[in-house]
């Protein structure tokens, strides 16, 4: 079979599938909630929004909520005393508070 037999008899399944799912009024509902939360994730991350988090997780490494390895290492520096990521983090905080008041 060529190629193209192939992706079209894939696409035509898919849109069965798709259809047979669909046609109950709240799968669809829950369908495009999904769509929508995923569509808004993907903006946030490319907007930026994920960097800034990542940046708030530096200022306070301790309380943050997501505890992956470089978050832990974090904390323990500051428990030993490093405070260069949190002066960073100061520092950057308040040129952006300056920005804002002029």
């Amino acid at each position: 079979m060529k190629k193209r037999y192939i992706a079209s008899a894939a696409g035509a399944i898919g849109a069965g599938a798709a259809g047979y799912i669909l046609r109950n009024g709240e799968n669809r509902h829950q369908f495009k909630t999904k769509v929508k939360t995923a569509a808004r994730k993907i903006r946030d991350r490319y907007n930026g929004h994920e960097v800034d988090s990542t940046f708030e997780d530096a200022g306070a490494p301790d309380q943050a909520g997501k505890q992956d390895v470089a978050q832990l290492e974090n904390a323990k520096m500051v428990s030993e005393g490093s405070q260069f990521g949190v002066e960073y983090y100061n520092q950057v905080k308040e040129e952006k508070n300056e920005k804002m008041n002029i």
